[in-house]
């Protein structure tokens, strides 16, 4: 079982379209609602492909019923947390040369209490049978960064590995109190967690063990169209494939983490899996996670201590 929990969810309305003119009329080829937010993203890839979860997230306002009957008809077992403020819901416009713009709302605000139910709700998740619980997205309002250091708090207590994807502030504060599972930045997000520019494989390579200095085990990170590092205490990978024309890139970093935690086992091969349901995800529509029929691992190739040397845009 893998407990997932996403702090500000939304609901994903997806509009596909030739070209975006921007100030003018566009009409869309199609559209999509999917329930959003990243933890739920993990959680979808990961009962599309037959691996117990459940989805823990508050819910509120008009949104929220949606939100909560789109995953249940996917057949993802959630545990909304009722709140006063309403759920969010985010805007994507994807042309067809794969460029994607994004418009995410703030999210509702949520007080102590609030707070404590959703912890209270990731506690009755966890026994024998769980694996890790996943913290992803954004933090709304109110709540502050200290709240997923509180949750690897929680989950060392319980003895259950704590898996982590935010940026900013909430990734800042999770680095430096140690003890995750894994942590799973994008080249930008490392960047801006160290204060530097990252341009070469060894510079992510330093910067990812600036965070394992503090007690962690392993980083994801993902680089876009050049794959995926991972570095732990014992070593480092990078995982990649040949060029692909995106559909949509949005949740392929959702789908990166759900896939190297789907599996247990070596880490370059965990890695393979990872960078696979990443590489499926961006060929899909909208937010749509990959099923075991859109895994090519034969196109992934691990490499073992790449050349510190090259720069990113060469992987």
């Amino acid at each position: 079982m893998i407990v997932t929990v996403t702090p500000n969810p939304s609901v994903d309305r997806a509009f596909d379209m030739d070209k975006l003119e921007v100030g003018e009329v566009n009409r869309a080829l199609r559209t999509q609602v999917d329930a959003g937010g990243k933890g739920i993203n993990v959680s979808r890839g990961l009962r599309q492909n037959g691996i117990p979860t459940v989805a823990v997230f508050p819910v509120g306002g008009p949104d929220g019923p949606l939100l909560v009957a789109e995953l249940e008809a996917h057949g993802v077992p959630v545990h909304p947390v009722p709140v006063a403020g309403e759920i969010r819901s985010n805007i994507t416009l994807a042309d067809s040369s794969g460029e994607t713009t994004k418009i995410n709302a703030p999210g509702p605000r949520l007080d102590d209490a609030e707070q404590a139910a959703i912890l209270d709700a990731v506690r009755e998740h966890i026994g024998p049978e769980t694996r890790y619980v996943v913290a992803a997205g954004s933090l709304p309002e109110g709540v502050p960064a200290t709240f997923v250091v509180r949750m690897a708090q929680l989950c060392a207590e319980l003895g259950v590995p704590f898996a982590l994807d935010t940026s900013g502030a909430p990734l800042a504060a999770a680095a430096k109190a140690g003890g995750l599972a894994v942590v799973k930045p994008n080249d930008l997000e490392l960047a801006e967690l160290v204060g530097r520019e990252l341009l070469t494989v060894g510079e992510v390579r330093d910067a990812a063990r600036e965070i394992l200095a503090n007690g962690s085990d392993a980083v994801l990170v993902s680089l876009g169209a050049s794959g995926a590092l991972l570095v732990t205490k014992t070593g480092s990978w990078w995982a990649g494939g040949p060029p692909i024309v995106p559909v949509s890139t949005v949740a392929a970093g959702d789908s990166t983490l759900a896939g190297y935690l789907s599996v247990d086992g070596p880490e370059p091969e965990r890695l393979r899996m990872a960078v696979a349901w990443g590489r499926a995800a961006v060929q899909l529509p909208g937010s749509e996670v990959p099923r075991p029929e859109d895994l090519d691992l034969a196109a992934v190739r691990v490499v073992e201590d790449p050349d510190p040397s090259l720069a990113l845009k060469e992987l």
